[in-house]
């Protein structure tokens, strides 16, 4: 049976580069459909996935990355797509890495494109670094299994991670991330990692600051502790 694989891309405000990463995508997966969820721009985001051969949801106002990925899970669900990968439309992902982070659902349910890795040469600093250790640690006792860089969107997602996705995916900020590999852990789900090559971003700017992203790291680290400690999740024997 032929496995439909969906590009969903989350866009706010990326009329400088949409076009350019969904030429990308059909370069190195020509056989996958591409979903931009334009997540209330202001700009011509919109008209140019478009135009650029993408099949484009609009909201009417913007409710994040979390909510707009929420929307392609779902239309990956009524549609029956078998893997779904996330591509963020800013650039920093390389779509040459979709082979790999694809191929990995053939033993998991979620692939997560890690940056951290001997050949990366992406650089992440200060107390934002610190407190991605320190969650990486945790989701990794979580998971019984390395996650390197939770706050990876570069990740993809088989037949049981969008049925669960569909249904119950945060939208808060970083839930998108680290909140849906806690959701994920609890569901018995499994998560491995591949490396990947990510760039900063070319074009736009971020929806936070780092200090903002640091603090959010650190208070989301000390929840998973405490839910880690009291065994609030199920192990992956008790998966549906």
């Amino acid at each position: 049976m032929h496995q439909r694989t969906l590009v969903a891309i989350p866009a706010w405000n990326e009329e400088g580069s949409i076009a350019d990463v969904i030429a990308k995508v059909q370069e190195h997966r020509p056989d996958a459909d591409i979903l931009v969820v334009n997540d209330g721009s202001s700009d011509g985001t919109a008209v140019l996935a478009a135009a650029a051969g993408a099949t484009v949801v609009s909201l009417p106002f913007n409710v994040g990355v979390g909510g707009a990925m929420r929307t392609a899970f779902l239309y990956a669900k009524r549609e029956g797509y078998h893997a779904m990968v996330q591509v963020d439309a800013d650039g920093q992902h390389d779509p040459a890495d979709l082979d790999r982070v694809l191929d990995g659902l053939a033993e998991a349910d979620v692939v997560v494109g890690t940056r951290f890795h001997p050949d990366s040469m992406y650089f992440v600093g200060g107390p934002r670094r610190w407190a991605m250790v320190l969650l990486s640690k945790a989701l990794s006792r979580m998971n019984k299994g390395t996650i390197s860089d939770p706050t990876s969107g570069f990740r993809s997602a088989g037949p049981k991670a969008i049925n669960l996705f569909a249904v119950e995916y945060p939208a808060d900020y970083l839930g998108d991330t680290v909140g849906s590999l806690a959701i994920a852990i609890r569901h018995g789900l499994v998560i491995h990692e591949t490396p990947v090559t990510m760039y900063f971003r070319q074009t736009g700017r971020p929806s936070k600051n780092a200090v903002w992203s640091a603090l959010y790291l650190g208070r989301a680290t000390l929840a998973i502790i405490a839910t880690s400690l009291k065994g609030g999740y199920t192990s992956r024997g008790d998966a549906s």
